[in-house]
């Protein structure tokens, strides 16, 4: 018998969220192969079996959170294909509606996460089920097992439904109203007339919020904008766009000659790629450009690795790789750590004009938009329909001065008006 643990997931990342059990109880699996699914702040991390066997004990369910080191199964390595024995309830002790529920959530038996002899003293005792973490935290916060009011459609009592009882028994109560007249209007989530639909948020989509909001409140954040002028890049691309697909098995886009654009005008402007530590500035002499990429989860920035040594078509390529990685939720936490620098670009959805947030600790954070034309005076007797972006770039005041972020953005916008400089540029 052998203990499923969650693995070290990155520095910064201590614990996460089942997400889906890939294997149920009784399952046979080979070493290697995938068992659960977590979901952390970043990313979503795959655990594989140390060893092959019979997964005999699922001591957490999904929506759980568990720390690094968290034994969360085992498995019975004696045990052959088609042989796994795991225990199960009486039949007549499984209520019916469970077994018809058509969940994407794996069955679990109610003796998941507790010992035989637990089981046996529940059956003797009416001992409410519970998992081991809501029994340890049940005697810290000294609450009564048979007081908690479960969830779980088979009465097993998990760790949040004793912080849910323990709220509940800490809130004042609630003080009688002064007699009226006027019957008091029921609350809009309460009138049958307007449904509403209650939607935990995913670890990821609180993370993202979190970090948001703080980047709000740590960074003096401003932003500046431009225009740019897209006729000579997309003249350029359009001449060169099928002989550099031919070449390079890759589309030449727009990314590539932004993120030349933007590393030229970092070494001009190394202030924009700086971080702040305590009292120090930490000047970066590399250029890992991160760049937003939109999934169902929400918005993940993985980095482009020394995209100063990176031609067009490796930019390109290494962009659409894990971009592809994101999509399949395949990125690892390697993939999106590091960055000095980001790019976003809204133009994808349509977006004309936006103030982009901050991606902490970076500094700096380019925002494209839509290519959409429009009238320019191109001297005193002539005007021209031209395809115009605007461009922004939100900054750390405290770190970089106006001067500094206007003139960063005026470099971006002259090599992308000159994007055969880009190549001067290196």
């Amino acid at each position: 018998m052998i203990e499923i643990k969650v693995p070290e997931l990155a520095e910064s990342v201590t614990e996460g969220t089942v997400a889906e059990w890939l294997k149920k109880p009784g399952d046979y699996v080979e070493k290697g192969e995938d068992i659960v699914e977590l979901e952390t702040d970043k990313v979503n991390v795959e655990i594989a079996a140390d060893e092959a066997g019979v997964l005999t004990d699922v001591l957490v369910v999904a929506g759980d959170t568990v720390k690094v080191g968290a034994i969360i199964a085992k498995i019975d390595t004696g045990a052959s294909a088609g042989a796994g024995e795991v225990s199960t309830p009486p039949k007549e002790e499984t209520p019916a509606p469970a077994e018809e529920k058509k969940e994407s959530v794996p069955k679990f038996t109610e003796t998941e996460g507790v010992s035989p002899a637990e089981t046996a003293e529940a059956g003797k005792a009416s001992r409410p089920i519970a998992t081991p973490a809501a029994r340890k935290l049940a005697r810290e916060k000294g609450i009564a097992l048979n007081e908690i009011s479960a969830r779980d459609p088979l009465g097993r009592v998990r760790r949040e439904d004793i912080l849910e009882h323990e709220t509940k028994k800490n809130q004042p109560a609630p003080q009688k109203p002064a007699a009226s007249p006027v019957a008091s209007t029921p609350k809009p989530a309460d009138d049958p007339r307007k449904p509403v639909e209650r939607i935990r948020m995913s670890r990821r989509r609180q993370t993202i919020a979190k970090r948001l909001v703080e980047a709000q409140q740590t960074a003096a954040m401003l932003t500046t904008f431009n225009e740019v002028d897209m006729t000579n890049l997309m003249d350029l691309r359009k001449r060169r766009k099928d002989k550099f697909l031919d070449e390079n098995g890759v589309k030449l886009g727009f990314m590539s000659f932004f993120t030349k654009a933007v590393v030229a005008a970092l070494k001009k402007y190394p202030n924009v790629n700086a971080e702040i530590q305590g009292d120090e500035l930490l000047l970066k002499k590399y250029y890992d450009i991160g760049v937003a990429v939109s999934t169902e989860e929400g918005l993940v920035v993985p980095v482009v690795r020394d995209a100063e040594r990176l031609d067009f078509a490796g930019i390109e390529k290494e962009i659409g790789r894990l971009a592809e990685k994101a999509h399949q939720k395949k990125l690892a936490i390697d993939d999106l750590q590091g960055g000095t620098f980001t790019i976003t670009n809204g133009g994808v959805f349509g977006s004309l004009f936006s103030t982009p947030i901050l991606n902490t600790p970076q500094v700096g954070i380019l925002g494209m938009h839509t290519i959409q034309k429009r009238p320019v005076v191109i001297d005193d007797e002539r005007m021209e329909i031209r395809p115009m972006m605007y461009i922004a770039l939100s900054y750390d005041h405290r770190v970089i001065d106006g001067r500094d972020a206007v003139g960063f953005l005026v470099k971006v916008k002259q090599l992308i008006e000159d994007p055969e400089s880009l190549l001067l540029e290196g």
